[in-house]
Order: C-alpha cells, then sequence, then structure tokens
C-alpha cells in the first residue's frame, strides 16, 4: 500500500490528535473534560460579582445588611468550592498531560526509530543525516510544546471564550454586541499578522534541519578542513546557512512578536469602549436588550467590563499559540513524512533454516546443527530443502540507481562455493555496486542473481544477508564492550566464540593488552582505537558470523603493511572453505584469487585468474604493472 505523506494542516491536526487517542483512549478523554470543566468554572465569577452587586443595589436604601452579609457569605462560599474543584482538576490534568505528552512523545520516537529500520539503504543514501537527526530533536521538541502548552490553552481559552459571550448575551445584547466589533477587528488582524508567520515559521523548521545536517558533516570532516586549510570557506557556508535560518526566524518572529502588542491595544481600547458604551446606556436610560430580563444597572456594567477583560484576554491567549501550533504543525508533518516513508519492500519466501541430515536427506529442526538450508515452499503445497553451499551466480545483470543512468550493463559471474572472486577497476566502475545488489541493498533493473540456484529475489532479505558477511572499508563500532561489538555479528556467540573470532582474525594481541581485554568500553566508534585496530574488529565481527558467502570491500585498505600481513592471515583463514568476492586497490592482494573480474564503466572487460590476465597484456597487466612501479 502506498501512503502519501499528510500535507494538509488541518488533516496534519486530526491525525495527531487522532493517534493521540489511540494511545491513551480513556486518559486522553478525561484529560479534555477536566480542561473544559476547569475553563467554565474560571468563566463563573462574574455571575457570583453581577449577584452580589445587585444584593447590594437593592438593600442600599434599606440598610438591611445582616440579611445581605449572609447571601454575600453564601455566595462567596458556593465560589471558593468552586475554585477548590478547579484547583482539584487543574492539577489533574496537568499530571496527566505530563504522562500523555511525554508517552506520546516516547512513542513517536519509536515509530519513527521503528519505520527508519524499515527504510532502504538508498533513503540514509541520499538524505542528510543531521537532518534526520532533527526529527528526533527539533521536530519532537516543537510536537512537545503544541501537546503539552499549546492544546491545553487553548482548549481552555477556547472554552473560556465561549462561556464568557454566553454569560454577556445573557446579561446585555447591547454590551455584548460593542465587544463583538472588537473581536472581529482583533480576529482580522490576527488572519493578517499570524498568517503572515506561519509560513517562515515552516521555513524555519526546515532550515534548522539543514543547519543541523552542515554542522554533523563538519564535526565529521574536521581532520579533513584542517589538512586541506579549509576553515575560513566553511566559516562561509556555514555563515549562509545560518544567515538563510537567521532571515526566515526573524520574518516569522517579526510577525509574532508584534501581534501581542497589536492585540493588547486593541483590548484596552475595546476595554475602554465598553466602559463608554455601559454608561451612556446607564445615563440614557436605554432599556436593557437581553435573555436574563434584567434590569440595566451597575450590577450589569461592573461584571461586563471584567468579562470584557476575561474575553479579551483569551483571544490574546490564543493568537499567542499560533506561532507554537504552526510549529507544532510543521514539526508533526516531518514526522509523520518521515513515518509514511514507503518501507522497504521484500516479497521473499525462501528462509534459512537449520537442519540435520539423516539418510541423505535434510530434516528440518530448531536446535542448532551448524548445517543450514533454503527452505522453500511451493504452490503446490509442497516444501524442498536446500544445502546451503554459498554458490553465487549472475546472469545478464543490469542497474541504475536513477532512471536512465545505468551503472552496470549485461554484467554475468558465477562464484562456485570456495572460490575466491576479486573485482578490479577504477573508481566507480560498480565494484561496490554489485556487492549491493547481492544483499539487495538495491534490486536489479534486469536480469537475474542466484544463490545456490534460488532467485534472490524469492530469498526473504533477513536471510539473504544472514547468509553473506561483509567487511566494509568504511568501519562502523557502537558504543559498548570490545566482546559486545565482535558478536554483534552472531548476538547468541559465546565469550569463547567470539575469542575464537577474534584469535582467527589476529585481533586477540591487540585486544587483550587494552585496559579491561574484552571487557574494554569503546565509545564514538572506537575512537580510542587505532584505525587498523578498528577494522581487525568488524573483520572479528564478520568471523564469528560464519557464513559461507563474504565480501570484502576495501577490507584492508586502511591498515599499514605490517597489520595488513596480520590480518591477511586471519583473512586467509576467514576465507577458507568460503565464497569470497574482495574489492582490493591493491592488486597484490587479488594475486591468488580463483578468478579476477576487472570492470570498466560497469562493463566487464576482463576475466581470468592472475597468470592468465598478465599474459593478456591488457587493462589488468597495466594495472598490475603500474602498481607494481609504484611498490
Amino acid at each position: 500500500m502506498t501512503i502519501h505523506p499528510t500535507k494538509n494542516r488541518k488533516s496534519i491536526i486530526l491525525r495527531l490528535f487522532k493517534t493521540i487517542v489511540e494511545f491513551y483512549p480513556i486518559m486522553f478523554p478525561a484529560v479534555i473534560l477536566f480542561i473544559i470543566f476547569n475553563a467554565i468554572i474560571g468563566s463563573i465569577p462574574a455571575v457570583f460579582m453581577q449577584n452580589i452587586i445587585e444584593l447590594i443595589e437593592q438593600n442600599w436604601q434599606t440598610g438591611d445588611w445582616d440579611a445581605v452579609s449572609g447571601k454575600i457569605l453564601s455566595l462567596v462560599g458556593i465560589l471558593v468550592v468552586f475554585y477548590v474543584l478547579s484547583l482539584a482538576s487543574g492539577y489533574a490534568y496537568n499530571q496527566m498531560m505530563a504522562i500523555i505528552t511525554q508517552g506520546t512523545l516516547k512513542k513517536f520516537r519509536v515509530k519513527m526509530f521503528n519505520r527508519m529500520q524499515t527504510l532502504p539503504i538508498k533513503y540514509v543514501d541520499t538524505n542528510n543525516h543531521g537532518d534526520i537527526m532533527s526529527y528526533y530533536t527539533n521536530d519532537i521538541d516543537t510536537l512537545r510544546q503544541l501537546i503539552s502548552q499549546s492544546f491545553p490553552q487553548l482548549l481552555v481559552s477556547s472554552i473560556t471564550v465561549i462561556s464568557v459571550f454566553s454569560i454577556m448575551i445573557y446579561y446585555c445584547l447591547w454590551l455584548t454586541l460593542v465587544v463583538v466589533i472588537g473581536v472581529i477587528i482583533m480576529l482580522f488582524v490576527t488572519k493578517k499578522v499570524g498568517g503572515g508567520s506561519a509560513k517562515y515559521f515552516i521555513k524555519q523548521q526546515k532550515a534548522l534541519g539543514h543547519l543541523e545536517g552542515f554542522v554533523e558533516e563538519m564535526m565529521n570532516g574536521q581532520k579533513v578542513i584542517k589538512v586541506f586549510c579549509h576553515e575560513n570557506e566553511s566559516k562561509a557556508d556555514f555563515d549562509k546557512i545560518n544567515d538563510s535560518l537567521f532571515n526566515d526566524a526573524r520574518a516569522a518572529n517579526r510577525y509574532a512578536n508584534i501581534l501581542g502588542p497589536i492585540l493588547n491595544n486593541i483590548g484596552n481600547i475595546l476595554y475602554v469602549f465598553v466602559a463608554i458604551s455601559g454608561g451612556i446606556l446607564l445615563i440614557s436610560n436605554v432599556p436593557n436588550v437581553s435573555i436574563s430580563g434584567i434590569t440595566m444597572g451597575i450590577s450589569i456594567v461592573v461584571p461586563f467590563l471584567n468579562m470584557t477583560k476575561q474575553f479579551v484576554g483569551n483571544i490574546n491567549q490564543v493568537s499567542h499559540q499560533i506561532n507554537a501550533v504552526v510549529m507544532g504543525i510543521a514539526g508533526a508533518q516531518r514526522i509523520f513524512d518521515l513515518m509514511d516513508e514507503e518501507p522497504e519492500q521484500d516479497n521473499g519466501y525462501v528462509t534459512l533454516v537449520n537442519v540435520r541430515e539423516e539418510n541423505g536427506q535434510l530434516i528440518e529442526c530448531k536446535e542448532r546443527t551448524g548445517i543450514w538450508a533454503w527452505k522453500h515452499p511451493h504452490s503446490d503445497g509442497s516444501v524442498t530443502y536446500t544445502k546451503l553451499t554459498g554458490d553465487v551466480r549472475l546472469f545478464n545483470v543490469d542497474f541504475e540507481y536513477e532512471p536512465g543512468e545505468t551503472i552496470l550493463h549485461d554484467v554475468s559471474l558465477y562464484a562456485k562455493p570456495g572460490q575466491k572472486v576479486a573485482f578490479v577497476g577504477a573508481t566507480g566502475a560498480g565494484k561496490t555496486t554489485i556487492t549491493n545488489l547481492l544483499n539487495r541493498f538495491y534490486d536489479i533493473a534486469d536480469g537475474k542473481i542466484r544463490y545456490d540456484g534460488i532467485n534472490i529475489n524469492k530469498i526473504k532479505k533477513s536471510d539473504l544477508r544472514r547468509a553473506i558477511g561483509m567487511v566494509l572499508q568504511d568501519t562502523n563500532l557502537f558504543t559498548g564492550t570490545v566482546m559486545d561489538n565482535i558478536r554483534y555479528g552472531k548476538l547468541d556467540a559465546t565469550d569463547e566464540e567470539c575469542i575464537a573470532a577474534a584469535k582467527l582474525v589476529g585481533a586477540d594481541d591487540f585486544i587483550t593488552r587494552l585496559p579491561n581485554g574484552y571487557h574494554t568500553m569503546l565509545t564514538e566508534n572506537g575512537a580510542n582505537l587505532s584505525q587498523g585496530q578498528r577494522q581487525l574488529i568488524s573483520i572479528a565481527r564478520a568471523a564469528v558470523a560464519d557464513p559461507p558467502v563474504m565480501i570484502l570491500d576495501e577490507a584492508t585498505s586502511s591498515i599499514d603493511t605490517r597489520t595488513e600481513a596480520i590480518v591477511q592471515r586471519g583473512m586467509d583463514a576467514l576465507m577458507k572453505d568460503r565464497t569470497v568476492f574482495v574489492i582490493a586497490h591493491r592488486l597484490s592482494t587479488v594475486k591468488n584469487s580463483d578468478v579476477i573480474i576487472v570492470l570498466d564503466h560497469g562493463r566487464i572487460i576482463e576475466r581470468g585468474n592472475h597468470e592468465e590476465l598478465i599474459a593478456k597484456k591488457g587493462q589488468y597487466y597495466q594495472l598490475y604493472t603500474g602498481a607494481f612501479e609504484l611498490e
């Protein structure tokens, strides 16, 4: 199913609150009820004031203050009870709102992270990593403000406005009409000024993500920047992005900051007009037009002035939340866009299972036997098992990252179990692309790739990748101990298996000399290790996984000559009885390959072993002799 990103503001808000209700189906409606109750209670003091003033007016001449004071005290007592209930409901909804807000953000972060795990590699390759991080920081924070502050304040203010307006109509239509005219002016100004700020707040949110992406990129490339003395250029680039953010933020806040003073002054002027209008009505003895039937008097005008102030104040509160609401909507849109990204498609149904051999047949079993097989269900209900051996073949494969830009042209090759296949060629020839296709990080445009005779499109991606080990040129170590990083290749591996894998690739020697050996904590991608040591751990990680097919993408390119000799011995042991695909610039490391594939602009131009290609005196010969001369 294709999910289209949410763009309309109204639909974003509806989707957001629908999601919150799904998260908290009981607590969230309860919070709304508490907020409504609290807002209504906050609107009724004017009623009590009107009754108290009316009692005083009626008994001003008679002077029966004992009876009046009793009634006034009873009214005050009722009002105190209402305020206590309001305090209790306010405390309740604030406590629950904290749970809802933080719980919602937690669930959104989980949803975003889970969706990111399902996205294809292309998404990570084509999106700025800093901008992706901005989803979890800036956008989540704007959502926090929207849910925890803006939404309750908007609901309180809206209910208060409705309640106060109803009381105004009940008491005096003439004065209500004056307030309505003032409110219409305020709404017109809010729409003009607030609408102008909305687009800039959305731009500000995007510019902030762009800035964070740039800063992260510069932090990762600090060594390169300093080596090439590129500090001033980096500052200039940063200034451009920062200026863009400044301009968008300035425009947004310029509109937002001017809105408050304008509305406050309109409110003050409206207050004066209501006072003047009330005075004129009193002096002129104009009959009161109202639902209540109460005669126009001080008991109407004084509470009405307070209600006007309360009414205008809540209108101002609504307008002040516009900025936070707009930013929250922008953040929610970005979050929903990420959650709506098309996940990586996987229509595979062939799985990898443990088997044991009985009378020449493969029998599926739950226990780990060290023997794996492809479980292939068929349309007629039958199931066949094919032993995992590591036979990989490509037939007439074409591939393009972008439509119309073909990267691989009619590539065919095979690697029998236990064979070592090396890819040689200039940068951009398509070497790494082939290994990406074997893992189905990208899908081919035409042709077929078979693993043990099975089309890899039929194999479940997770099972396919479990059957292929990979060591990359750029090492990635995670926060944790050395043992944890080696075990990453096989999560149920024992300590003994991890240590054996480290010994196999020659990593045990330096690991045992670390402060805490295998329990040494690594942080920031193993910053406390040398590049060669990090690479050795990544190779040990692949070794403990023990897959029948191994891809070595420039695995030794960042290791010094002495360390390379150690690693090479471990690699030879690792490659024994495995199908291995090797990408290397150092041609001396591929001399012993069973077949060497020479690529040029996505086409295979030569193939054969080292001696055969040297005898041909083609491009491989030129590359090799050139490398030999350089050495």
